[in-house]
């Protein structure tokens, strides 16, 4: 009899039963791959489940797991730690120390998995200061303990009849695993996800997927420790797909021609890094070559779905898919059927190109606090439309409140946030979780994100500004990396801008502009006025009290490590205007 899925750890069961899996995971290790099965996986995890039990692990404690990237031993531990009735909390490993003693003391974890060194580094100048009874690592460190120590307890099966009785008790209503939200201000809170939080998600989010089940490749390569990449990974085991991990960003296009996935998720940030890529190299052609690549590119800014601009139009994009867009699925493998996008909003253009290119990006929409798909574009039945977020998936109930904002009720909500009643009561009125965010319908159902309501502001004449609005139209430019709109309580808006330094330097030898630094180059008139022209431009499509008045450029880029951006990397709103206080000051003295 199939496994019926009720709880996260049903999946690994279920996948063996229904397509078992010869290369259920794979991770590079070493320079070659390596792949465990479907069989493999159960096996593995319930080693690890009768390790963890003679260590003492009892139900419902924590285990925290830190990986640098992703990797085959994250999701045997996951596995094996839920089984027994305990949870995991995954956290990022990029946070500081101070936020890992944070978030180890809060969820009181008593064991905790590391991938390498650099986490390792981290925890060991704060394990002191937490409830920590062990530390096993993936990688063989010196001296440290590592995972494979727990599998050797697990290698006799004399408790598995133990493990069995602590499946047997998980219900799918018990608490599956806190995630800390890694939050744009103030301290992480905890998502108290169930394991029909995200099961519910899973079965409800499969409709979407337009894959050949049980015989389909993913690269997956977004934190594992993030709800949005963790629930794709249970949906893959769903429907049979080969994972395959890549080993980082900057070798994504490199195990992408390796792997030949047929699908990957990113945030929408990494999009944008690949098409400014593939522009700056077609800038770099000549002749016929770069007319044709800017005449396929223009072709694909028009792109429309389902054909609606015409016989003529879908001749060229033949064309154009042979001779252009060709190059840019064989840099990513050449098999990508699909791409889908979460975390931020995605820019309607990066929609149109990509699916002109032949490998369309499915934008959704959620929240860690909603498991976390709440709507997803659909490439079939006509789901897809730009510019919007798609319809909301089955189960899921959605209204828009009198401001605007966002309301969801449904299987996917969490329990609330760990030790918080009142942030959990504030989130969670009257049935429904209140996200922040600011939407509407069109008229045939799709979801649209018109703005994220903590993040507007009133300038002190009293005018409201959505923030994300300007800036995802200013990101358009090539010459602009990020950009964050300033002016709350000021006279106009302002804007502090880390320019595309990539686009910008070859910008400037082409226009004989002489730099040793990007100091240089953010303080030569040519590339302020280069770009205030485009500030301009985005000017003319708003009102006047929303239009940018003053700019700065920053020198430095805007990383994750400085503490710019959070890890699924949105910008933290308030540590960029502190560390930009002086360029915050410049713009409104």
């Amino acid at each position: 009899m199939q496994t019926e899925i009720n709880r996260l750890f049903d999946f690994p069961y279920f996948q063996l039963e229904t397509y078992n899996l010869k290369n259920a995971f794979s991770t590079k290790c070493n320079g070659k791959w390596e792949s465990i099965s479907s069989k493999e996986y159960v096996n593995l995890s319930n080693q690890l489940s009768r390790g963890l039990l003679r260590l003492g692990v009892k139900p419902n404690d924590k285990i925290a797991i830190i990986s640098t990237t992703n990797r085959t031993e994250w999701n045997i531990c996951d596995i094996g730690v839920l089984q027994l009735g305990a949870q995991t909390v995954p956290i990022y490993p990029t946070i500081s120390k101070e936020d890992y003693e944070y978030v180890l003391n809060h969820s009181e974890s008593v064991y905790c998995f590391v991938s390498d060194t650099s986490v390792l580094e981290k925890l060991n100048k704060i394990k002191g200061n937490t409830q920590l009874k062990g530390i096993f690592t993936y990688d063989d460190i010196q001296g440290e303990k590592s995972w494979k120590e727990i599998l050797e307890l697990g290698k006799d099966n004399s408790n598995q009849a133990e493990v069995e009785i602590r499946k047997n008790a998980v219900k799918s209503s018990d608490l599956a695993t806190i995630i800390y939200t890694s939050g744009t201000t103030g301290k992480p809170k905890g998502v108290m996800l169930t394991h029909d939080n995200i099961v519910q998600n899973v079965i409800c989010s499969k409709k979407r997927v337009p894959l050949e089940y049980g015989n389909s490749k993913a690269l997956s390569f977004l934190p594992v420790c993030h709800i949005f990449e963790r629930m794709i990974l249970y949906l893959y085991q769903y429907c049979g797909v080969d994972i395959y991990f890549a080993e980082s960003i900057e070798k994504l296009s490199e195990n992408a021609q390796e792997v030949k996935p047929d699908v990957m998720t990113a945030v929408p940030r990494l999009y944008e890094k690949i098409y400014d890529k593939i522009v700056l190299k077609g800038e770099d052609l000549t002749g016929i070559k770069k007319k044709l690549f800017f005449w396929a590119l223009n072709l694909g800014l028009k792109y429309e779905p389902y054909g609606a601009n015409g016989w003529w139009y879908e001749i060229q994009l033949g064309l154009a898919r042979k001779l252009i867009f060709s190059k840019w699925q064989a840099a990513l493998g050449g098999n990508l059927k699909i791409m889908v996008s979460g975390s931020a909003a995605l820019q309607p253009r990066l929609t149109r190109v990509f699916a002109a290119a032949g490998m369309p990006i499915m934008e959704g929409y959620g929240l860690t606090e909603t498991s976390p798909v709440i709507s997803v574009n659909d490439l079939n039945n006509g789901g897809f439309r730009i510019g919007t977020v798609g319809k909301i998936i089955n189960g899921i109930e959605v209204k828009i409140a009198e401001s605007g904002e966002i309301l969801v009720k449904g299987h996917n909500v969490m329990q609330g946030y760990y030790k918080d009643s009142e942030k959990t009561q504030e989130a969670l009125q009257n049935g429904y979780f209140h996200t922040g965010d600011k939407g509407e319908f069109d008229k045939d159902g799709f979801l649209k994100i018109t703005g994220r309501t903590k993040e507007m502001f009133k300038t002190s004449g009293g005018k409201y500004i959505v923030p994300n609005l300007l800036e995802g139209e200013l990101k358009q430019s090539l010459f602009i990396e990020q950009i964050m709109v300033v002016g709350e309580g000021e006279k106009m808006p302002g804007a502090i801008i880390q320019p595309n330094f990539d686009y910008l330097k070859d910008w400037a030898k082409e226009n004989d502009i002489s730099f040793s630094s990007n100091k240089d180059l953010i303080k030569n008139p040519k590339v302020i006025q280069e770009i205030q022209k485009v500030i301009n431009i985005c000017n003319e499509k708003f009102g006047h009290w929303e239009q940018i008045k003053r700019f700065e450029l920053t020198e430095d880029e805007w990383t994750i490590d400085a503490g710019h951006l959070t890890p699924t990397m949105k910008m933290k709103r308030e540590v960029i205007k502190e560390i930009y206080k002086d360029l915050y000051d410049t713009i409104y003295q």
